[in-house]
């Protein structure tokens, strides 16, 4: 049973007397209801009001909305609710997790790649004072993940690397600046993602290292944090057979569980080996990785049994509460394990104050986006991009002598034609031209087709120029790659937008070439041609003119790349 006098809840007999007190006026129903994380797509009255007084949410998390929308939607929950409501954001890059309006700072790869914390405390503040503003108390961050597998674009970008000890250093860097905010952290994903490729939106994940492996890695970065005051917890529906086997002897690999249905990994692993006594929520319950783990009945009664706390979203919610209510009513789920949960839950909030809550001010929502929060995110990328190599020495470049240059910006296809093609490109033209290029910018398969939908468009991209009109006309080219990759495959490589595209590199043995990927580490593994490489980490108007100031020399690159980014090929440090 939890000890809310103990870390990481730290409460006084005051605090501990409200949270027995509102437990024990409590229904089962709404009881129930606690352990429940809504996905708030819908913001009308009605639907909120159901949330709070028919399913008696615990926590929510939101996608999309603008920020007055969103600011007037989470003081709904918490002026209507009976219980204060957790209140979370995905503040992984900064503000931006939490509203579209907010400030993207640095990802975690560019966390990792920065010289010191200080561009990991710059993100976790500017996504903490922005969250805060909208009434976010709870971040389901940090990405703790040690990134092993170069082949994993899940936590790719979103981890700060893959040696332990930076990652731990981060990661309570990260977690100090959020404490001094007053939002809690959930780190995740336990038992740890990122030395698989496979993404566990989609199947099973599986953290294949043997047990002394995860001890020196994950259980490093897990016990520091612990020991530090983490207060909660995201787990993956990732297996760890390992452990499972020594925990659980004579285990069948068919009964390896995920860790939000492996009681072994939760409490004999988490809460008495690791010593964690804060909560433990469960990742997306959406998600294949669990979805093909147990039915939904056996899944949302299972993950509270094995040890979780709470639910990362409703399927349906009158579903979801009932299929619980009847574990608790059969016994599947104890008198005990629901105390349990409710005691964590209602400590969690009281150590946040929401035992006296007061929302903040709508004056406050003027730090979203300020000039200040801008200002921290270009100095994160000046301290970030990475200049992974440079072979051909062709750096600094002087826009007087290499003046014309080629662009080809190499997309992932648009969810939609109607979303257009990806804002950094134009933003990037601009920033050349600014800097004293003459850009021409070759199209893609999608700019094509939003000019005029037809089949020859993939023809068009299969046209090649004469070579020798293409070097008297290019002084230099600069092949950028923005891909992005997330629930749709397991994993996200280069892509080209048609075959035989001539976007595909055939000008490095023609002009100086310089290579820069926006987003992914990982890309020399299909471009191991290029003799320059960059990555730039994101495609915001700050890294834009950081890249390009560092591309001319204005700046020098101060970013420092880890052997992942040769994806263990010899050909790509050529």
């Amino acid at each position: 049973m939890v000890d809310l006098k103990a870390k990481p809840f730290n409460l006084d007999d005051k605090k501990i007397k409200w949270v027995d007190d509102m437990i024990n006026s409590m229904t089962l129903d709404e009881k129930v209801g606690q352990l429940f994380i809504n996905l708030t797509l819908r913001r009308d009255e009605k639907t909120l009001d159901e949330l709070v007084n028919k399913y008696h949410i615990g926590g929510v998390r939101w996608q999309g909305g603008t920020l007055s929308e969103v600011y007037e939607q989470n003081r709904f929950f918490q002026e209507h609710s009976k219980v204060p409501v957790l209140i979370a954001a995905n503040c992984e890059a900064g503000g931006n997790g939490a509203v579209s309006e907010g400030t993207m700072v640095a990802t975690g790869a560019a966390c990792g790649a920065a010289a010191g914390d200080k561009t990991v405390r710059a993100m976790a503040k500017v996504g903490a004072r922005e969250a805060k503003a909208v009434g976010c108390n709870w971040t389901f961050a940090p990405v703790c993940d040690v990134v092993s597998n170069w082949r994993n674009t899940i936590v790719n970008t979103r981890g700060f690397g893959d040696d332990p000890e930076l990652v731990a250093e981060r990661s309570l860097a990260y977690m100090e600046e959020m404490d001094r905010e007053g939002i809690a952290c959930a780190a995740k994903h336990f038992p740890g993602d990122g030395s698989e490729e496979r993404d566990q939106h989609l199947v099973m994940g599986c953290n294949d290292l043997t047990t002394d492996e995860w001890d020196k890695s994950y259980g490093y970065v897990y016990k520091k944090l612990i020991d530090a005051g983490l207060k909660s917890i995201m787990v993956g529906h990732i297996c760890q057979r390992a452990y499972s086997r020594k925990l659980r002897p004579g285990i069948k690999d068919e009964d390896i569980k995920p860790a939000t249905l492996a009681p072994e990994l939760l409490q004999d692993l988490l809460r008495h080996h690791l010593g964690f006594n804060g909560l433990i929520v469960t990742d997306a319950t959406h998600m294949a990785g669990l979805t093909a783990a147990a039915s939904r009945r056996d899944a949302m009664q299972g993950v509270i049994a094995a040890g979780c706390d709470m639910i990362l979203f409703f399927n349906d919610p009158a579903e979801d509460i009932g299929y619980v209510k009847e574990a608790v009513e059969d016994g599947t789920i104890s008198e005990d394990r629901l105390d349990d949960a409710l005691h964590r839950i209602l400590g969690l909030k009281a150590s946040l104050g929401l035992d006296e809550l007061t929302f903040p001010s709508k004056e406050g929502l003027s730090v979203v986006g300020c000039s200040e929060h801008h200002k921290m995110a270009l100095e994160a990328a000046d301290e970030s991009i990475t200049l992974v190599k440079d072979t051909q020495s062709i750096l600094p470049i002087d826009p007087s002598s290499k003046k014309r240059v080629r662009l080809y910006f190499v997309e992932s296809a648009p969810v939609s034609l109607s979303d257009g093609v990806d804002p950094a490109k134009a933003k990037l033209i601009k920033e050349l031209e600014a800097a004293g290029f003459e850009v021409t910018a070759s199209k893609d398969y999608y700019e094509y087709e939003m000019e005029g939908a037809s089949r020859f468009n993939r023809f068009k991209m299969m046209e090649h120029e004469n070579r020798e009109e293409f070097k008297k006309n290019t002084d230099l080219v600069l092949f950028v790659i923005s891909m992005k990759g997330y629930a749709k495959e397991n994993n996200t490589r280069l892509t080209y937008s048609v075959s035989h595209s001539g976007e595909i590199p055939w000008f490095v043995r023609e002009v100086p070439t310089v290579a820069v990927s926006l987003n992914y580490t990982n890309h020399l593994f299909d471009v191991p041609m290029m003799k320059t490489f960059i990555n730039a980490y994101a495609g915001t108007d700050e890294y834009l003119h950081a890249l390009v100031q560092k591309l001319t020399g204005k700046s020098e690159f101060k970013g420092r790349a880890n052997d992942l980014v040769w994806c263990g090929r010899w050909d790509t440090r050529l």
